[in-house]
């Protein structure tokens, strides 16, 4: 199982961000993940997800954005965002070598592909994983930011954490009744937005984030893709 360092060319403008390319022998699936807003690539969560999905047969494609690949904390415009989904996903297509190409990432990572989807940019994708999709801001919410949901074709996954302040199960399990039937949603009892769990759960972080591959591979299993 080998890592590999790519580049991926966004726009003139924006320039290149860097990817790592994870695929295990024998693997069944390619999926491109997105960091989430206050994170790169980098991070332990990101990292551990591409190992454990590894572990489960699955290969991934981790990319940088574009202030994040600049260093910067603030996102960039959302125009951007999508361009570089857009192109992480043009590149991921160029590694699958065959294998089935699936999307998502992680809170802003996911819904940016799904934005890319909803406006019908991403047709070669087979299906999208959220971890953590984000509903509403902390403490505010509201189910605005999955509108566009709907107009989305691929089937989705949503791994949530039941104490997910971005997040409201009581908004997003309605939205998801009125999504196409091969939406699937699993959440992650105690949980929170970075899936960490409280020491009465009898779990660590690392056990829940095998869940989550786990939960991840028999889901692209049953997409028999």
């Amino acid at each position: 199982m080998g890592l590999r360092e790519l580049r991926i060319p966004v726009s003139e403008r924006a320039g290149e961000v860097s990817a790592l390319l994870l695929r295990p022998r024998g693997a069944r699936a390619l999926l491109a993940l997105a960091h989430g807003a206050g994170a790169d690539m980098h991070h332990a969560f990101m990292q551990a997800a591409a190992e454990a999905l590894a572990g489960e047969g699955i290969a991934t494609l981790r990319y940088q954005f574009p202030y994040s690949e600049a260093g910067r904390r603030a996102p960039d415009h959302r125009k951007t965002l999508l361009a570089t989904v857009q192109a992480a996903m043009a590149a991921a297509g160029k590694q699958a070598r065959g294998l089935p190409l699936l999307a998502g990432g992680k809170s802003m990572g996911g819904r940016m592909t799904s934005l890319a989807a909803a406006e019908g940019e991403l047709d070669a994708v087979r299906g999208i994983v959220f971890f953590g999709f984000p509903l509403h801001a902390g403490g505010k919410p509201s189910n605005e930011r999955g509108d566009h949901l709907h107009r989305v074709t691929q089937p989705l996954l949503f791994l949530q954490g039941s104490r997910d302040r971005l997040a409201d199960l009581a908004l997003l399990e309605p939205l998801m009744r009125r999504l196409p039937a091969r939406t699937r949603i699993h959440v992650v009892e105690d949980g929170d937005h970075s899936f960490h769990v409280p020491k009465r759960s009898g779990r660590n972080d690392a056990e829940v984030i095998d869940e989550l591959a786990r939960v991840t591979a028999t889901w692209i299993d049953d997409l028999k893709l």
